[in-house]
């Protein structure tokens, strides 16, 4: 690969490499554990675990578990059932920057020591007026010319639990006029009498996440700590630790674009509200982006990563659609999943000349692009069931399916031909009656006649009867498009009526046994996955992953 081909991250890694900064390659992926973790995570995952991959490094799995007031150990699990299930194998590689605490301690103490750090008495709200603006530059701390003895002895009466929450904090002595407003004198350590999911009640002081960061990061060994583009103005203060504490081979931090999708709802407060609210099926309801959600509906971490790649690398933020990423699922089921026959707006058929009480089997092949997958046999008699849009009493122009007096193909069975049909009272057709021609078993001519339209089947005795859930977008997009955001001015999503459809489907047998997260192409109807959740071995539930029809373009590779 050219220099020109790499993107701007792997540039870094190979000049480091090059110059000798580095001698490996050490990433990591560093979640908060407090809430589930996105199709925007996804990237952050990917990118970390496919660079230390590309370089023959390691990859670090850390929960940067500083700040108990919103983790939990479910999200703790949620996440490394994700992280896994992307494939991003830490192996051994698993660590919680909460074991570090003591080393955090010390490293304060460290600085306090070099006159780098002090005991606070500001409030919160002081801190903030202290600090200044963007406009103006901020003013001493009455505590910060405290002396390193009393300094010392305050952060450890903090430690002990002399001193309330919010009573005392420690910042960091950096520089209050600095036009940059994060290194003004940041807090590094609070009072927080809270118990901690990792480390119980044995502290009462909690690290701040800048202080914390990169203090995880040195001590694991990593040598590219890749984060978002929010934290570029982070960058000296990451620096000014991992310098002002000596460490021998100090992190690098680079920053990356996030990676957005038009019209989707990631924010958590706003899926808490939705779950509460009884709006959608838990964190992993399909129609929702969360690596759960997706997962469940029948996304595979194939098609995940191949869209990370196509959505790239770049310092420049972007708005991805959501037909890139059903694009990817779509090519990546394509050649893989078997091709079955399912029903999911029933009418009868029944072919009038076909032998009562008689059930043959048919030979029908499970993909036409993938031959290793074989074929499998369909039962097929008298009475079948049929596609609703596959019949029409008075069709338009070019349509080639059923209509009285037209003849069409049954799918890897016989020709048809429409002889009549029955009405309901409300005037729905309920029946089709057909007759079919015994010499062309197995969909083909005996006389060279041709036929434009081919339909598929289920038939009637054997069927499975199972639910399939048809999911479109969870936000009303014209709305959100007129207002600009998914959200209303209340915080409320803009939702869409229609985004789940439940539909009452019959199967051809071959679907019987299928297990959580078996995946298929329903035949014109989409590819579908059996849900995690709700299927069972006596009812079956499908979720449509995505459409056959793609409105996405492949974006033109340039020469």
């Amino acid at each position: 690969m050219s220099s020109e081909s790499k993107h701007f991250i792997e540039q870094i890694i190979d000049k480091d490499l090059a110059e000798g900064v580095y001698d490996t390659v050490h990433t990591r992926f560093p979640p908060e554990p407090n809430g589930y973790l996105h199709i925007g995570h996804a990237k952050a995952i990917l990118v970390n675990y496919l660079m230390a991959q590309e370089y023959g490094g390691k990859f670090n799995m850390r929960f940067d578990d500083t700040n108990p007031t919103k983790e939990d150990i479910e999200f703790v699990e949620s996440i490394k059932e994700d992280v896994a299930w992307l494939g991003a194998d830490w192996e051994d590689r698993l660590f919680y920057a909460s074991n570090y605490f003591g080393d955090m301690y010390e490293a304060a103490v460290k600085l306090i020591k070099k006159g780098k750090a002090y005991v606070s008495d500001l409030s919160a709200d002081e801190i903030k007026a202290y600090r200044g603006s963007f406009t103006e530059p901020g003013k001493e701390d009455p505590s910060s010319n405290r002396s390193i003895e009393e300094n010392l002895k305050l952060f450890e009466d903090m430690k002990n639990g002399v001193f309330a929450d919010g009573e005392k904090v420690l910042r960091a002595k950096i520089d209050i006029t600095s036009p940059n407003i994060n290194m003004r004198d940041p807090v590094i350590y609070r009072v927080a009498h809270m118990t901690h999911h990792n480390t119980g009640d044995q502290w009462c002081i909690y690290p701040m996440y800048d202080f914390a960061h990169p203090i995880e990061d040195a001590i694991e060994g990593i040598t590219h700590s890749i984060c978002t583009l929010e934290f570029e103005d982070h960058r000296p203060l990451y620096d000014w630790v991992v310098r002002e504490l000596e460490y021998p081979h100090p992190p690098k931090q680079i920053e990356q674009a996030k990676m957005y999708l038009k019209n989707v709802v990631t924010g958590k407060r706003y899926i808490k509200r939705l779950v509460l609210e009884g709006k959608v099926d838990g964190w992993d309801d399909p129609r929702l982006v969360s690596i759960a959600a997706l997962r469940r509906r029948g996304f595979t971490p194939e098609s995940i990563t191949e869209f990370v790649k196509m959505c790239g690398v770049s310092k420049a933020h972007s708005i991805a659609d959501y037909a890139a990423l059903e694009y990817c699922i779509r090519e990546d089921l394509k050649p893989q999943a078997p091709r079955y026959m399912a029903i999911l707006d029933p009418i009868k058929l029944v072919i009038d000349n076909y032998p009562e009480g008689v059930v043959e089997e048919l030979s029908a092949v499970n993909n036409p692009e993938n031959e290793e997958l074989g074929t499998r046999m369909v039962p097929f008699s008298r009475e079948l069931y049929i596609e609703r849009e596959d019949f029409m009493e008075e069709p338009p122009k070019k349509y080639f399916r059923l209509f009285p007096g037209n003849e069409v193909r049954l799918m890897s069975a016989y020709f048809v031909k429409c002889e009549s049909f029955e009405k309901d009272a409300d005037g729905n057709v309920t029946v089709v009656h057909c007759t079919y021609d015994p010499a062309s078993r197995g969909g083909n001519s005996p006389d060279g006649r041709k036929v434009k339209g081919t339909i598929h089947w289920v038939e009637a005795t054997t069927a499975i009867e199972a639910e399939a859930r048809l999911y479109e977008s969870l936000v009303d997009e014209e709305k959100a498009e007129a207002a600009g955001s998914v959200y209303d001015e209340e915080g409320n999503v803009f939702l869409n009526p229609n985004s789940l459809i439940i539909k009452k489907c019959y199967l051809e047998p071959a679907f019987a046994g299928s297990k959580a997260y078996d995946r298929f192409q329903f035949v014109r109807n989409g590819f579908f996955c059996v849900d995690s959740k709700d299927s069972t071995e006596d009812k079956l539930v499908f979720n449509r992953i995505v459409s056959l029809k793609s409105s996405f373009v492949l974006p033109k590779k340039e020469d």
